[in-house]
């Protein structure tokens, strides 16, 4: 197939799955250990922003539940308006996260979890750079990457009938992505998944020096 436009594949691909996504992967509550220690770490009534945000469960949820101020960005449409309803009282974008903007030092943490192995690897750098600065002073960033080096096509995607696009780098190159972005990486886990896996990065933006 023509692959020319791979976020327009990515575009397309979540709109087709993106209730069938929530089902396979435990949407409600799958990620809940993690959520729970980034709210450890944040401010109460902490600015966050979900780059990546699917259907808004249950990182959107579950911050705004905790009294967290959540804006959400996802390129699939039905993703958004799905977003929308579940967790109406957050702030959902419908767009492209490497040509959004924000303001600098607008969030207290940014999270993106399995959303940066959907942009393709030039972009990568570029939007982790953004998302520095997106960050305040000592500001989290939490993001899952590519453990191994891979780009490539599902056609049938959880047999939707979709195709799926990704582009990994491996975690050497991300973590030196992260840290080249002005980030320091604070842990690094590795997420295993069938035969293969995902790194989970915790970086923050230094805090300002006295």
């Amino acid at each position: 197939m023509d692959i020319e436009d791979p976020k327009d594949v990515v575009r397309r691909g979540y709109d087709a799955v993106s209730r069938r996504y929530d089902e396979a992967y435990g949407a409600g509550t799958k990620y809940e250990a993690l959520l729970n220690d980034l709210c450890r770490r944040i401010p109460s009534g902490s600015s966050v922003l979900d780059v990546g945000c699917g259907s808004g469960v249950p990182v959107a949820r579950t911050l705004a539940a905790a009294g967290h101020r959540v804006t959400g960005i996802d390129i699939s449409e039905v993703q958004i308006s799905r977003a929308r309803e579940q967790v109406p009282q957050t702030e959902f974008i419908r767009g492209d996260a490497t040509e959004v903007a924000f303001g600098t030092a607008s969030f207290d943490a940014v999270v993106s979890l399995y959303a940066l192995i959907h942009i393709p690897l030039a972009e990568q750098p570029p939007l982790l750079r953004r998302i520095a600065g997106w960050l305040r002073p000592g500001g989290w960033f939490v993001a899952t990457t590519g453990h191994g080096a891979w780009t490539g096509t599902e056609q049938n995607w959880l047999g939707s009938g979709a195709p799926m696009w990704w582009s990994h780098a491996d975690a050497a190159t991300n973590r030196a992505w992260i840290t080249q972005a002005g980030l320091t990486v604070e842990r690094e886990e590795f997420l295993p998944e069938g035969d293969a896996g995902h790194a989970l990065f915790w970086a923050r933006r230094p805090a300002q020096s006295a």
